[in-house]
């Protein structure tokens, strides 16, 4: 398999290439960390969106890891959606961001159902529960 390819998801469950909601764009668009990413990594984003519809340009970048690759060797694959958290900065959040409130542990930004099933991830995220018990005592 090759990629994964990272581009913006034009609809949040928007499994195909042309998949659109207007009202999640307007959601994005409002959200002024959306705006500070999108001008610090448009230009990467862009070659993201021509490598998913040019099959030409996909094989291209392939044959930089294997140069005897031909389009004829590859076909298309399923999409996926993962969400990503953004602050307001445009900072893209890391992986497992705790956020606390007062009845509640919230874990934001969950890579994938194989991470969120680490022991050690549980763990941090046990004791993070345990400190804020121990807290309220």
């Amino acid at each position: 398999e090759a990629g994964p390819n990272a581009v913006l998801a034009l609809q949040r469950e928007g499994y195909n290439k042309i998949d659109f909601s207007v009202k999640d764009m307007l959601e994005y668009l409002a959200f002024p960390g959306f705006w500070r990413m999108a001008g610090k990594y448009y230009r990467m984003g862009m070659q993201e969106y021509i490598r998913s519809f040019s099959r030409a340009v996909f094989v291209k970048s392939l044959q930089k890891l294997i140069p005897t690759i031909t389009a004829d060797d590859i076909t298309t694959g399923g999409a996926g959606v993962r969400a990503q958290a953004l602050d307001k900065s445009g900072k893209l959040l890391d992986d497992f961001c705790l956020f606390q409130t007062e009845h509640m542990l919230h874990v934001l930004n969950a890579p994938s159902p194989a991470a969120t099933a680490s022991l050690s991830i549980g763990d941090t995220i046990s004791d993070s529960v345990i400190n804020s018990l121990n807290n309220k005592k």
